[in-house]
């Protein structure tokens, strides 16, 4: 009789080591033809619910209040501290230039080596073959109270548009702030990269999924453990073998999360007591549809979504937003 067991855990997040730095790292962006920032990031403050007319033209509910969860992300404006400019070669995107502003914040001394040639701006005009437009931008970590640090994210954002409206648009903005309602619009699909929950060294029930073997196994201390190790040949442990290790505290992305309402008063949304493990929203904010991986307090990154959906959306028209207790009493 044959007998068959699908596997448990995805391998396609394999291996499942820590992630190297708590700011996510992008890969890939979206194609835009605005010049603008195409990413953003702030800090996850918690989550409630809204209550919405839902506006998906093919949903049974459509025109229907429905109940949506949401996250509250802080996102205080982030300054431009440099541009810099790839060039594609047969190996990839190299640097070709890089310019750095004056007005350097106190603070980035504490996380990098601030560099002692600024650089000049007219320079970058004079490149040709740019291909890519990239800003290096930093958070403000200070100017929220949810978040303990007062030392910055450092992080790279391209710019989009042609390349030379976003070498324009980026000069224009070295140095300044640029703030959420810049980036993104209400309505808008963005993707976020977090790094999740980290759950430390696991065993292979609650790393994989694998199921307990049977009472009489336990008696002899084999009870929480994988049946076999693999077969004889070859003659070696297969990495697909669930096994005990790190777990969590990995960079995750999740696609096409709707940003619902993008404001700047925390009154408007903070609950009764603050958000657990956070406290009060007092800076530029920004609710997201569902949920997003990582813990309170940790730093989200957002960018414009890299296969939106074709659903036709009408616009969001928020009715109750949830300010209710979230302490459990």
């Amino acid at each position: 009789m044959k007998y068959h067991r699908p596997r448990r855990g995805s391998l396609g997040f394999s291996p499942r080591k820590r992630a190297s730095s708590i700011i996510p790292r992008i890969r890939s962006w979206p194609d835009c033809d605005e010049p603008k920032l195409l990413g953003f990031a702030g800090y996850k403050a918690g989550m409630t619910h809204v209550i919405m007319i839902d506006d998906r033209k093919n949903s049974p509910t459509y025109g229907e209040e429905i109940m949506v969860p949401v996250t509250v992300l802080e996102t205080p404006p982030m300054k431009v501290m440099g541009i810099r400019v790839y060039r594609k070669t047969v190996y990839g995107l190299q640097i070709a230039g890089e310019v750095w502003t004056d007005e350097l914040d106190s603070y980035l001394s504490r996380r990098i080596q601030l560099p002692k040639k600024k650089g000049d701006v007219d320079r970058l005009k004079e490149i040709e073959d740019i291909a890519e437009v990239r800003v290096i931008t930093y958070t403000q970590p200070y100017l929220i109270t949810g978040v303990p640090k007062k030392v910055p994210d450092v992080m790279e954002q391209k710019v989009g548009g042609d390349v030379e409206a976003a070498l324009n648009y980026a000069i224009e903005k070295l140095g300044k702030e640029v703030r959420i309602n810049e980036v993104f619009k209400e309505g808008a699909f963005i993707d976020v990269l977090s790094i999740t929950k980290g759950k430390g060294f696991q065993g292979p029930v609650k790393r994989w999924g694998v199921i307990t073997l049977d009472a009489k196994h336990a008696r002899s201390s084999k009870h929480r453990r994988v049946g076999t190790l693999g077969p004889w040949h070859p003659h070696r442990v297969r990495w697909t073998v669930p096994q005990a290790g790190q777990m969590g505290f990995h960079q995750r992305t999740e696609y096409n999360k709707r940003i619902l309402k993008i404001g700047t008063n925390g009154e408007d949304i903070n609950p009764e007591g603050g958000f657990l493990h956070y406290g009060l929203v007092r800076s530029d904010y920004v609710l997201v549809s569902g949920s997003v991986p990582g813990s309170v307090k940790r730093l989200v990154r957002m960018r414009d979504a890299i296969r939106p959906p074709q659903a036709v959306y009408e616009g969001v028209n928020i009715l109750y937003i949830s300010k209710s207790s979230k302490q459990g009493r």
